[in-house]
Order: C-alpha cells, then structure tokens, then sequence
C-alpha cells in the first residue's frame, strides 16, 4: 500500500524539478505530479533507447518532465 504513496511523492519531487528547469518555478503539486508520472515513462523510454538502464530511475524522471514541458510549450498559445 505505501509504494503508491511513495511513487506520488517521488513523481512529485521529478515534476517540481522538470518544470523548475523548464520554467524557473512549479507548476502545483497535481502537476507536477502528473508531470512526474509521464515523464517517468517518457524518460524511461527514452533512457532504455540510449543504452542506459539501472539506477537511473529518478534522473530520467526528471528529464522526461522537462520534455513533456517542452512539449507541451509546443501546443500551448503564448
């Protein structure tokens, strides 16, 4: 029961710092844990293509909520 817990803290923790970098600031717990959450398997993809596995879990956290930032910078009116 409390790995769920665990993993929303640690999504939440990856998607402050994602947007931090991208942003300069947090996008609001709900997002950043959202942001965590897919940036978790956005980076893990992206990890696993580039030959990198192992304990580079939250890192590659941390990169996908920047990228899934990025993206969605992409689509969003200015």
């Amino acid at each position: 029961m409390g790995d769920w817990i665990w993993t929303l803290i640690i999504s939440g923790v990856a998607g402050f710092l994602g947007s931090l970098l991208f942003k300069g600031r947090g996008s609001g717990i709900i997002v950043n844990i959202i942001l965590g959450l897919l940036g978790g398997s956005l980076g893990r993809w992206i990890f696993e293509k580039l030959g990198f596995s192992g304990s580079w879990t939250f890192l590659s956290a941390v990169v996908g909520a920047f990228l899934v930032c990025w993206i969605v910078s992409l689509f969003s009116k200015k």
